[in-house]
């Protein structure tokens, strides 16, 4: 089906396959998550049908047109609206509608994949105005990964890199070509998740020194030759404007060989977290195939033996972009949704990718103190300080309360 077929297609018609998508178990009709996400998003088309009970609202179709809303419908002002709708209509916290409006984020982001829309819209400023402010806390505060949360993060998104590559390293060898393909495709997608997480957790490295930063030619994500796996280190182009060496501590390096030897990039110019969007993959093959000289009956010909845009440009060495930091950032949204993780921040409800570096800054600092951290964060040791003053201010506190027991106990 293609693009433009699909945002033909009514709203509705897209949930099965999503919710397959997020599900657990055999077929993705289990979880947790799933049956949050179905029942929200079921609420969102019946709001998008003018189906909630609200008399002066009539749905997202032209007035006049009888049928059920497409995604031909949707732009940045329905989910402007539908924030809207969960802020004011429905009498929710703060907290449920931000995470309402997530679950309908996330498939919009799915949507954007698989063609049926164009853009996400629903992570545009405009369309997320209308949803409530964040509260309770300074602005220089930041989320932190705790270890509870670190740990289900990464034993989680090891759990499914192992299942995918053995699903795919076991296939019967009568398996159908196409049907290797898939496979491949969802173990090179389940085992870079898990390098991404795994560096994110345990590298302190920012995200803009890891990915892509479409406003800054200079940060391109790094590359394979970047990379010292037997050293265990990284060269990324730091915040202070240039190239630095970055360690690469042993929790990071079995995922990354792992995913290397399946990956196995044509050279080491390749991106490590090259972007899996469709809609990029699909215009640089057809751009690339047809600067080498190829009819365009020929590159639908060829597009069409492989499930995935990826698999070509991996074997026709295609060097495709890295992730953005904006997709490192709905990687971790969807990962955390995925692994039910308990989050507590007005701000993000997701593990956001600088939350990881604070979280490993809380650790170096309480085990080898600000000096340390310091030279690892790539900070100075007066902002390391100032960041973590919570740690020392406790600790500060255990002092204290040690010289009033010791004065206490020589008074009695």
């Amino acid at each position: 089906m293609t693009p433009r077929e699909r945002a033909d297609q009514s709203l509705e018609s897209s949930l099965e396959r999503y919710l397959q998508d997020k599900g657990k178990g055999r077929g993705g009709d289990g979880g947790n998550y799933r049956r949050n996400v179905e029942r929200e998003l079921e609420r969102f088309v019946e709001w998008a049908a003018g189906e909630h009970g609200r008399d002066d609202w009539t749905g997202i179709t032209p007035d006049g047109v009888g049928r059920e809303p497409t995604f031909d419908d949707i732009d940045e002002r329905t989910f402007r609206e539908y924030a809207r709708h969960l802020a004011g209509d429905r009498g929710l916290k703060q907290n449920t509608v931000k995470t309402y409006y997530r679950y309908i984020s996330a498939w919009c982001g799915w949507c954007v994949n698989e063609g049926y829309l164009e853009a996400h819209y629903a992570q545009r400023a405009s369309a997320m105005a209308p949803l409530p402010d964040d509260d309770g806390r300074k602005p220089g505060d930041q989320q932190a990964w705790t270890s509870d949360q670190r740990h289900t993060l990464t034993r989680h998104v090891d759990e499914q890199a192992r299942e995918a590559i053995e699903t795919y390293t076991t296939l019967p060898e009568e398996t159908a070509p196409i049907d290797k393909q898939r496979a491949r495709y969802a173990a090179l997608k389940a085992a870079r998740d898990r390098a991404l997480v795994f560096v994110l957790a345990y590298t302190a490295v920012r995200v803009g020194e890891l990915l892509r930063d479409p406003d800054d030619p200079r940060r391109r994500g790094v590359r394979w030759e970047d990379i010292d796996l037997k050293d265990g280190r990284m060269d990324v182009y730091r915040k202070k404007q240039q190239w630095d060496a970055a360690s690469l501590p042993d929790p990071t390096i079995s995922p990354l060989q792992s995913y290397r030897k399946l990956l196995a990039p044509p050279t080491e110019r390749w991106p490590v977290f090259p972007t899996f969007d469709q809609r990029t993959l699909a215009e640089l093959v057809k751009e690339t195939l047809a600067e080498r000289g190829n009819r365009p009956d020929d590159i639908e010909a060829q597009r069409d033996g492989y499930a995935r845009d990826l698999l070509l440009a991996l074997d026709a060495d295609m060097r495709p972009p890295s992730m953005t930091t904006d997709g490192g950032r709905s990687v971790l949204q969807r990962l955390s949704d995925d692994a039910e993780i308990d989050i507590d921040h007005p701000k993000h409800d997701y593990l956001a990718p600088h939350g990881g570096r604070r979280g490993m800054g809380e650790v170096l600092v309480r085990a080898f103190g600000y000096t340390v951290a310091a030279r690892y964060l790539d900070n100075s040791e007066e902002m390391v300080r100032k960041r973590y003053s919570h740690i020392e201010a406790g600790e500060l506190g255990d002092v204290a309360a040690e010289a009033l027991d010791e004065i206490d106990g020589s008074r009695q």
